[in-house]
């Protein structure tokens, strides 16, 4: 059975106060939720909250809440001013990070050549990587979607074995369903899914494909949660605003727990 994750990206938002307030709301809120076993959530949080929000979370959720890095450097330590390493990450709590994010892309300009060595030192660290993937509108308008994905999935992932994929969770973003407001419909994100799922079977067998994770992300929120998730090939989200707001993360929660797989 894949595990089913629900990850926020909190992005360069909160604070110390009002992110350990966030973490606390959520941990009480599931109180109310049976978390079933095969169900995961992350927080990707602020590096400098990072110790702070690892430590906030109670003993009995540790294996089921885990506290992810936004980013990490291609390097484990050196002359990088401003940069975190994986190590960091790790020492700091962190069981997880996301790499590969349309805006690490855009504004740093970040190729999958270099994530794909990214994820090679984030491995180092044992820690899982979210690997984002996704096309802009331009790309998407002009019926390309499949050939960016398949480039991006297959320069960054394809030089890992079926053994070392066991690590890595694919999160599906088409950029123009990124903080716009606009987002695939269930069967937009489903082909998606599908097709990356063929892809990773095509490259490596069904059993690895049929094992990866791959999570939506692009706008999901509690009114479509449900009909999303309850897709075969889609198996949780990257949640970006909606994770900020504890009532709109539990409810997202809450709709992957009822999901009829």
């Amino acid at each position: 059975m894949r595990t089913k994750i629900v990850a926020g990206n909190w992005k360069m938002n909160t604070d110390q106060t009002s992110g350990l307030q966030l973490v606390a709301e959520i941990v009480k809120g599931l109180e109310n939720i049976y978390l079933l076993p095969e169900i995961e959530l992350a927080f990707g949080v602020p590096h400098p909250y990072l110790k702070s929000v690892a430590d906030a979370i109670p003993d009995y959720f540790k294996s089921q809440l885990k506290v992810a890095g936004q980013n990490c450097h291609l390097e484990l330590n050196g002359a990088y001013t401003g940069c975190v390493s994986a190590a960091m990450l790790k020492d700091v709590g962190c069981r997880s990070v996301i790499l590969g994010h349309s805006e690490r892309r855009k504004y740093f300009g970040e190729t999958d050549a270099l994530l794909h060595d990214k994820i090679k030192t984030a491995f180092s660290q044992n820690l899982t990587v979210i690997y984002c993937c996704g096309e802009t509108l331009e790309e998407r308008e002009g019926g390309l979607e499949e050939k960016v994905i398949a480039e991006q999935i297959s320069t960054a992932l394809f030089g890992f074995s079926a053994e070392q994929l066991k690590n890595i969770v694919i999160a599906y973003e088409p950029v123009w369903a990124i903080g716009t407001g606009k987002t695939a419909s269930p069967e937009q994100a489903e082909a998606v899914h599908a097709f990356i799922r063929k892809s990773l079977e095509n490259q490596y067998d069904e059993t690895t494909a049929d094992n990866m994770t791959i999570l939506y992300g692009g706008s999901v929120k509690p009114a479509n949660a449900a009909d999303i998730f309850a897709k075969p090939n889609v198996d949780g989200g990257l949640i970006g605003g909606a994770s900020l707001k504890s009532a709109d993360f539990l409810a997202i929660v809450a709709a992957m727990v009822k999901s009829p797989k």
